[in-house]
């Protein structure tokens, strides 16, 4: 399917975020978590030295990696939501991530979250009022399931593919977007390192949560420097 270009498309009228790695920062929660889920699902673990080249290869590439088969990722999906609802107090969203929901919201630019989290978790880490600045939840994906959820957010929001654009920090948000005839922008503070996302060739690769603001509000896409990703382990 064709996807608009990001400069000559309609304006946005829908921002669909992710969740984990691009609003809320729990990278290092999750890493920290590894090692239990490869004991009690039986995958691979992860040496400590390993997780930067990890973060260069694509979502497939990972779940290979680590010889996860594919009937296993709804279990570990829904055994880690619950291991999470006992944390949300532990995890922050990213510095900047309030003052984007308000900026989007005051521009008339409706917000959506599509996630393979819960949306009681997502809700509790946002907090009552960043929630409240969310107009639709689609939450508890499947691991390659945000197509379809992104197609939902769409009926649900009332806005036609090309007036909307996916925020990510994986490959995966990005191949999702495709599928559902989206724009797709990528954040460089999440999961997936720069390089890994630029190949998968994005409309947009925001560097900072302002970015945003900057160039879906004020339709700035002069190019800022791109510091290196933080690593997942903050």
């Amino acid at each position: 399917m064709t996807v608009p270009d990001a400069d000559a498309g309609a304006p946005i009228r829908l921002v669909i975020f992710d969740f984990d790695g691009t609003l809320s920062d729990s990278g290092g929660w999750f890493l920290g978590i590894v090692d239990h889920l490869a004991e009690k699902y039986r995958f691979r673990a992860v040496d400590p030295d390993e997780v930067e080249g990890m973060r260069d290869k694509t979502t497939r590439e990972v779940i290979r990696h680590l010889g996860i088969p594919a009937w296993k990722l709804p279990f570990i999906a829904r055994y880690v939501r619950s291991l999470l609802a006992l944390h949300t107090h532990e995890i922050a969203l990213f510095e900047g991530i309030a003052e984007l929901l308000a900026a989007l919201k005051a521009a008339g630019i409706r917000v959506a979250v599509v996630t393979s989290n819960s949306e009681l978790n997502a809700r509790c880490i946002l907090g009552p009022d960043n929630a409240a600045l969310v107009d639709v939840w689609e939450c508890a994906s499947s691991l390659y399931g945000k197509a379809p959820k992104y197609r939902r957010a769409l009926k649900r929001a009332g806005v036609g593919a090309s007036e909307a654009i996916s925020i990510g920090d994986e490959t995966r948000d990005i191949e999702a977007a495709r599928r559902a005839g989206m724009r797709a922008g990528a954040v460089l503070w999440g999961y997936a390192s720069e390089s890994a996302l630029r190949a998968q060739s994005p409309d947009l690769v925001f560097a900072a949560p302002n970015d945003i603001a900057r160039m879906l509000i004020a339709g700035d896409r002069s190019p800022r420097p791109t510091p290196g990703n933080s690593p997942i382990a903050r």
